[in-house]
């Protein structure tokens, strides 16, 4: 198993202060972001990527994905249930 920590205190500054998300949350496309809200993205998305994805990155590398003779892709063991994950807690819907 892969041990990430996803630097979660490094992406709030750089929200939070660099990017200026109070700024940003005054525009009316961004009416409805909240600080509270771009943080429990963060911990959430830290979640998915420490326990579900980073644990990926050595099996992707030993078995690869492989062309079939189809044309189908199979991929390495556990992407296609961790793609599920994904799509299951909504991330593939998120957008800037």
């Amino acid at each position: 198993m892969t041990d990430f920590t996803p630097p979660i205190q490094d992406f709030r500054f750089l929200i939070h202060d660099v990017i200026g998300l109070d700024t940003v949350a005054n525009l009316p496309a961004f009416a409805e972001v909240s600080p509270d809200i771009v943080d429990a993205i963060l911990e959430e998305a830290s979640k998915l990527a420490s326990s579900v994805l980073a644990p990926l990155n050595r099996i992707g590398d030993q078995e690869g994905a492989k062309l079939l003779d189809d044309g189908t892709v199979r991929t390495p063991t556990g992407w296609k249930e961790a793609y599920a994950q994904f799509c299951e807690g909504g991330w593939q819907g998120i957008s800037a």
